[in-house]
Parts: C-alpha cells; structure tokens; sequence
C-alpha cells in the first residue's frame, strides 16, 4: 500500500500553545503504544504514517525526508519504524525488511534480545534511575564486568549515553593525566558530532560548517603509522604537546575500511616512545561486531583507553563508555566530579548492558560473526567476478563488512535497489561508494542467503 501524505501543516509557532491538544497528542500515542499490534486498525496505522510524515516537517528536520526520498526513489512516505525482533523489521502498515543496517551496529544481538529486553524490564520494576546521592550497585558491577573483558590493565570506566560522550570523556581524560592539549586522528575517521569528537573527525562535510574547532588536532592518514610518527616527532620539536592519538581499530562509517596488520602494534610502539596515550574508539567495532570481543584483539594491542557505545546497551538502552588503567584514572580522584552525568550509566542501562554481555558469551557473537563474514565474504567473491562492473571490492571483518562500487550513482541504485526489495543497509548519505553490511551478530544463515539473493537481483538490473 503506497499512501500519499496530506499536505504538510504549518509549523506550530511559539504564540500556538495549546495544552489541551499537547496532552491529547501524547495521551493518543500512548494508546496506540499500548495496544497489542494485532488490534491495530488500518486507520490506526495510516494515521500513524501520515502523521509521522508531517510531523518529521514540521517539528524535525525536513532534510531527512528529503534524503529519505532520494535513496527510495520512491513517493511512499508510510515508511514508518514501528517494530522488530532480531534481524526483522515491520513498518507500520505490517510489510517486512530485511535488517542490513543493524542500527549502525547497535543491534549486535538482535532487535528486541528476549533475554536483554527481560532484564531492563526488571529493572524498570524496581528503580529506573539513581539518586544522584546514593551508591549504585548496578554501575559498579558493570565496570567490573567490562574491565574483566579489557585487554591488559584496563580497570576504571566512565558510563555516559552515546559514542560521542564516550570519545569526549576520554579526551578530557587524556588531557587531564598528560596536561597537553593535541591530538592526532586520522582522515575519514569517525567518532561522533559534539564539539569535541567531532575535532577529530576526518571530514569536511561534518567538520567546515563549524569551524573553528577544539585547536592542536591533526589528521593523518588511516593505516599510516609512519605518518602518526612524523607528526609525533615535529610536534616534540617545536614542544607543541600531544595528548593522545585516536583511532577506530577499523573505520566504520569511512566504509570497513581494514588496517594493515602492523599498523595497531606499530601506533602502541609509537605512542609508548613519545610518551602519549593510545586510544581506541572502539564504539563500533566493539563487544564482538569485527569477530574478536573488541576490535584491537585482532592484533593482541592494549589500548591506553578504550571507547565503547552502540551494542553496549543492547540495542535497547542507549549506553556508552570510556576505561583507561588505575595509573591514568588517578587524575580523576582528586576531583570526581570533574567529568559527569545524570543519567550516564543508570540502572536502566546497566542491566541491560549486563545483560548484553551474557548474551555475546552465552552465543559466542564474536565467533558467529567472525563465521558469518568469512561466509558473505565468500558470496561476495563470486558477485565480484560475475558484476565485475558493479562491485569493485569487498571489504571488512566479521560483520562489520562494506560493498565498494566505481561511482556514487551506482551505489545510490544499489541502495535504492535493495530498499525496494526490504533490505536495509548501511551508508548512502554523504559517500554511496560504499555500501556496509553489519546485521545482527546473531543473523541467521537463512536471513543472509535472502539477502544475498536479493543484492544479486539488485546487480542484475543495474548492470551496465
């Protein structure tokens, strides 16, 4: 069913306040919430649509709406999220996608986990938040937790909400144990869009519009240590001081784009002789998406700091974090509240990412996923060889994997292509070069060889 929004309603202005119509719009929706999905009507459902349409215009941002309609090719505006369990999708009026995307990795075990939504419902029973005042028994045994599944010394950790919290924790950090103020990053890396992460990021297109940004940060090209070691040496030179250097194990949203094996050995090297911190943004590629529990286990490196979000909470509440060594942390202690949040790392969150945890050992996520890739890598092969004209490369590890295409416009009609046969995947906004594949680790073989299909059928028609 194709449905055609209604026209669009004039943006509500501040003098429009109505509180009547506010508590009759939430108490709506709420109901909606709480009906069983088989007793949704279709009037329901297109209200639903419909609405969200106007709403996304009106009091979003229309830009989405209109990137949205440039990857479907299409006037369907009911592509509603509604709901979802493991690698399934339903839009609002019921019609199935295939989950490609995986929530740029933050459904690692799956959308909707039995196990994981249990526990934040228990959760949600007893306390959903903390005091602020009291100590809270859930936050701290997370961090023991997480710090028994750190490589070397890894012990203390900051919980916050998103990637990007987690990667400007972690640069205040490093910037309060070594008392400079630079840092090295590299070209298409990615780490989040506050002020602070977003001085690292390797692009201009996130990066222009903003400037000026935090001042010292350098880029360098990714997999070049050589080049981390020139910027090192010149900056000791001149005595302009270098905090840490911050990297992503692999880059995700640059398109699964894999160092060469001695890049993450040599950066430790490296940082260890001039005197500054190693940190791993490991908020994608971490808690088993690459095929190793961490993403830096690929080349047995310990990071001074690791990065974490996305899978963390499970895919059902937003979580993140930064952990560093008892040796690091210690600039922390005289002041506590030098870094802080209300709601980072709340009871909520907590159980479910405890929750997370057991379920990425319980089924070995790491090694399915690390099976899983060798398996559609394999089926990639023989896509390349057969549409040599469409697939350039393949790339990745474990189910953080990318298709790569000679232009942009062929992989904006593979992206459109596979969205009209209710696939999801990952990355056609500012590069359709390269498309990423990072379903749940946990995707069935059955899932993956439909999906497989359908990207063959997708080659079939484009081919040139």
């Amino acid at each position: 069913m194709t449905l055609e929004p209604e026209a669009v309603n004039t943006p509500c202005k501040p003098s429009d306040r109505d509180i009547n119509l506010a508590y009759t719009e939430a108490q709506k929706m709420l109901g909606l919430i709480g009906t069983p999905e088989s007793d949704l009507s279709d009037q329901d459902r297109r209200w639903v649509a419909e609405t969200t349409y106007q709403n996304f215009a009106n009091h979003i941002n229309k830009g989405f709406l209109e990137y949205r309609k440039s990857v479907t090719e299409t006037d369907d505006f009911a592509l509603t999220d509604w709901y979802g369990e493991g690698s399934i999708l339903r839009d609002v009026l019921g019609r199935e996608y295939i989950d490609m995307l995986g929530g740029f990795g933050l459904y690692s075990p799956g959308i909707r986990h039995p196990k994981i939504v249990a526990a934040a419902k228990a959760q949600l029973d007893r306390n959903p938040q903390y005091s602020q005042e009291m100590l809270d028994p859930l936050r701290a045994h997370l961090a023991r937790v997480i710090a028994k599944l750190t490589p070397g010394d890894i012990q203390y950790g900051f919980f916050a909400n998103s990637g990007t919290e987690a990667v400007d924790g972690a640069m205040k950090l490093a910037k309060l144990y070594t008392g400079r103020k630079g840092f090295i990053s590299t070209l298409s890396g990615f780490h989040g869009k506050s002020l602070g992460a977003l001085s690292l990021i390797g692009k201009s297109v996130y990066r222009q519009p903003l400037l000026p940004l935090l001042e010292g940060v350098r880029q360098v090209p990714f997999g070049d240590a050589d080049a981390v070691e020139m910027v090192l040496r010149c900056s000791q030179t001149v005595g302009d001081g270098i905090a840490g250097v911050v990297v992503e194990p692999i880059q995700g949203e640059a398109g699964a784009v894999v160092p060469p094996d001695e890049y993450w050995p040599r950066l430790r090297e490296i940082c260890d002789k001039y005197d500054v911190l190693l940190i791993a943004d490991e908020v994608q590629t971490g808690f088993g998406r690459t095929g190793k529990i961490f993403g830096v286990d690929h080349w047995n490196v310990t990071p001074d700091i690791m990065c974490f979000g996305k899978a963390l909470g499970g895919g059902v509440v937003a979580m993140s974090a930064f952990f560093s060594t008892a040796k690091i942390w210690k600039c922390m202690e005289p002041n506590p509240f030098m870094h802080t949040t209300t709601t980072g790392g709340n009871p909520l969150a907590c159980a479910a990412a405890l929750a997370q945890i057991t379920v990425l050992l319980e089924e070995d996520l790491a090694g399915q996923a690390a099976q899983k890739g060798e398996y559609i890598m394999a089926r990639f092969k023989t896509l390349k060889e057969k549409y040599p004209r469409i697939l350039s490369e393949f790339r990745g590890r474990g189910l953080l994997l990318a298709m790569v295409f000679p232009t942009d416009e062929i992989g904006y009609k593979v992206a459109s292509g596979l969205f009209s046969r209710k696939v999801l995947t990952a990355g056609t906004l500012n590069n359709a070069k390269s498309i990423r594949i990072e379903p749940a680790l946990n995707v069935s073989y059955e899932i993956l060889d439909e999906m497989l299909h359908r990207v063959e059928e997708t080659f079939a028609d484009i081919e040139i």
